[in-house]
């Protein structure tokens, strides 16, 4: 088919090539000019669905994945639905064994996808049976013909942005990007972005954002593991209980914590002042170019980009819910319930 036309074999090659977008009215005070890599626009509207097919191929390539087979894999909902789609086009089963912090919408698209899931306690330790590492790992041992992608220790994970989204965002910026701003939660995102960048220019800045509640930036700045930084938090597919082997700790130059209130609220003022539909962790990675702005870190002549993983569909029932917001003690005097709808009687 002529491609020049815009017309493709299949959804899978529109995996890819995200626009990089200008910040206006967020960012009017601050220093520096802002970029959003939008992964929204990928076409399972997330950044997922480059590690997704990068692994598949990768697993086809070797002769460890025939059509028919099944492919099995652990996570917060978006890795699902990318390897969901991934597996429809190229005939495969799918099995996601899913965090139960994953939100209803994440779910009930995992399931429409046509995937068989697994909902896991999220409050669990990593080695505890239950959890959905575990029953990942069992499922794969049970199961044969089966394969387990496993992301977070997958080196494969961070080759994907590596030849894909890293080479995009220093084109896109004309090589004149001088941070970038990524969540990590398996890290292969900002792992691979960042090792692409450090080799054009090491000068660039890599900042990986973390939850309170995980342990990655303390384990960033001490490489020692403390359980004792590990309880409970809202945001989905970032930080961890555990430390993955899909980050690298050595591109990154600093980790900056956020809270699940602000990063929440963020999300939302992302839709309304830049007209972004995007997610929680969007919401978090805004969160610290806030906070990164108030500590001084960017000049007038930087470029910063920051990674919008996702799309504000995946949380309805959560960030864009006034109910849910308002279960979590999100909303007073400063953040006040929505009055934008009126019901006419």
């Amino acid at each position: 088919m002529d491609k020049n036309k815009n017309v493709f074999d299949n959804v899978l090659q529109l995996i890819g090539n995200t626009p990089l977008i200008k910040l206006n009215r967020m960012t009017a005070d601050y220093d520096g000019e802002f970029y959003a890599k939008v992964e929204a626009f990928n076409p399972g509207h997330s950044s997922k669905d480059r590690i997704a097919l990068h692994i598949i191929e990768e697993a086809e390539r070797q002769g460890i994945l025939t059509p028919g087979d099944t492919i099995i894999e652990t996570t917060s909902g978006n890795t699902g639905f990318s390897i969901a789609m991934v597996s429809i086009i190229k005939g495969y089963e799918c099995i996601l064994a899913v965090s139960s912090k994953s939100s209803a919408d994440k779910i009930d698209m995992l399931r429409s996808m046509g995937a068989k899931v697994y909902v896991c306690p999220a409050h669990v330790n990593a080695d505890d049976p239950r959890s959905y590492y575990q029953v990942a790992k069992r499922l794969h041992e049970e199961i044969k013909g089966s394969i387990y992608i496993n992301q977070y220790f997958n080196q494969l994970n961070i080759d994907a942005h590596y030849n894909s989204t890293g080479p995009e965002i220093w084109n896109q910026t004309n090589g004149e990007i001088t941070h970038l701003v990524a969540c990590s939660g398996t890290g292969g995102t900002i792992s691979g972005i960042a090792k692409f960048l450090k080799e054009q220019n090491p000068e660039v800045k890599i900042i990986g954002v973390d939850a309170y509640g995980s342990v990655l930036q303390k384990y960033h700045e001490t490489r020692e593991f403390d359980e004792k930084e590990i309880y409970p938090y809202r945001i989905e597919g970032l930080g961890k209980n555990l430390i993955p082997t899909a980050t690298d700790f050595d591109v990154i130059d600093k980790f900056i914590k956020v809270t699940d209130e602000e990063s929440a609220h963020m999300a939302r003022e992302i839709s309304n002042s830049e007209g972004l539909f995007v997610g929680y962790t969007s919401g978090a990675a805004m969160q610290a170019i806030k906070q990164l702005n108030e500590k001084g870190e960017f000049k007038s002549t930087d470029k910063i980009v920051v990674v919008f993983p996702d799309h504000g569909s995946r949380y309805m029932s959560k960030v864009y819910s006034d109910k849910w917001m308002e279960d979590q003690g999100f909303f007073d005097s400063k953040n006040e319930v929505s009055t934008t709808i009126q019901y006419v009687k």
